[in-house]
């Protein structure tokens, strides 16, 4: 479980997010929403301490994330950004790279038995001994999410993880991270820009705007009303084979 408790952060003398609260238990998938510029991905960095907060606490099952060391935090949260900053490494060694957190005098087998396990959940095995910089912007995001994984984490943070994928990955990327989260109790907050595949695969909403905490909850304060105030742009929903749906226009 994941609490976040009126969390405020500023940059260069403008106020960024104001007194966010919200919290997950564990196994949720929470779609973190609102227009670019609205602090969602500032948000998830305080969180992980990537950016210290000017206020407020982030507790995971009841520990306070500001006072855990940083091999701690490390076994307890992983991060995937929207951008890979690693190029000249080969994938296998990428995903390795997340074990990091529970090696002492080495790379055990079980720690390459589990790396070699997730590249294949993830579809990139056959890839395992290229370099990073040899793969499509979508297979990047994939090794990144296997790293990730791989910490065995408590609280899995993504930044748009489907940003760089065609319809069929973001699809299997997002079936995939809700299938971990529930099969590992992992709480997933993840930052999307496609309502419909928040839908698709998330519990829970959280909806920011003007660094603001709008509105929290599950499918149903996803509404006409909600998108129209947090985007600007009308919409409405609709169910279509008995799935909810966002419809813009």
């Amino acid at each position: 479980m994941i609490e976040v408790l009126r969390v405020s952060f500023s940059y260069g003398g403008k106020r960024i997010l104001t007194d966010v609260s919200f919290q997950a238990k564990a196994g949720e998938c929470v779609a973190i929403l609102g227009n670019n510029g609205a602090g969602k991905s500032t948000l998830i960095t305080c969180i992980n301490r990537i950016r210290r907060p000017e206020g407020g606490e982030v507790y995971i099952d009841g520990r306070l994330v500001s006072r855990m060391s940083r091999r701690e935090l490390a076994r307890s949260m992983a991060y995937v950004a929207q951008k890979n900053e690693m190029s000249q490494v080969t994938v296998f060694d990428c995903v390795l790279l997340g074990r990091r957190p529970y090696m002492r005098w080495g790379v055990s087998r079980a720690d390459v038995e589990l790396c070699q396990a997730m590249l294949g959940r993830v579809g990139m095995e056959q890839f395992q001994l290229r370099n990073l910089d040899e793969l499509s912007g979508g297979e990047q995001q994939k090794v990144m999410l296997a790293r990730a994984l791989v910490q065995e984490p408590d609280v899995l943070l993504l930044d748009e993880p489907t940003s760089s994928l065609d319809p069929k990955n973001q699809y299997e990327m997002m079936a995939l991270v809700r299938e971990m989260a529930r099969e590992r109790k992992i709480t997933v907050l993840v930052v999307i820009h496609d309502l419909n595949l928040a839908l698709r695969f998330c519990d829970r909403f959280f909806f920011l705007k003007d660094g603001k905490g709008y509105c929290y909850g599950d499918s149903q304060v996803v509404t006409g009303d909600v998108i129209r105030e947090v985007y600007g742009i009308c919409g409405e929903t609709a169910q279509i084979g008995g799935k909810k749906v966002v419809i813009i226009g």
